[in-house]
């Protein structure tokens, strides 16, 4: 996962930021190379399925947080499909990162790799 400054994705180019009451099923993926989905507040969920949901639809682009995004959503932020993030400005990016290094393999598939751990072992 790519932590990005408020300073740098200030200057990015512009994706495509996608409300979070948009439906991610609509959404045109031909030549996007970024889409933004948004965290206004982090009991607010809904960006982690459009993440999830534009992965299963096949985007290999990069798909980016903000908002109200904490260290403590990262690993979920990773497995739903997020690739890069801008944290909160009170978060500790290099803590973020240590996190991340926490687990090497989860049981259940996920947005990035979908078959279960059993099922990768077997292969």
């Amino acid at each position: 996962m790519q932590f990005i400054s408020s300073n740098q994705h200030n200057t990015d180019a512009p994706g495509l930021s996608l409300a979070n009451d948009a439906d991610a099923h609509a959404v045109s993926l031909d030549d996007l190379a970024r889409i933004d989905l948004h965290f206004p507040k982090f009991t607010d969920g809904r960006a982690f399925s459009q993440a999830f949901i534009l992965r299963r639809r096949g985007y290999k682009g990069d798909i980016r947080a903000h908002g109200d995004v904490l260290i403590d959503q990262l690993v979920q932020m990773q497995r739903s499909g997020f690739s890069s993030v801008v944290l909160r400005q009170d978060q500790n990016a290099d803590h973020g990162k240590k996190l991340l290094t926490h687990y090497t393999a989860f049981y259940q598939g996920d947005a990035v790799h979908p078959q279960p751990h059993f099922a990768q072992a077997q292969a």
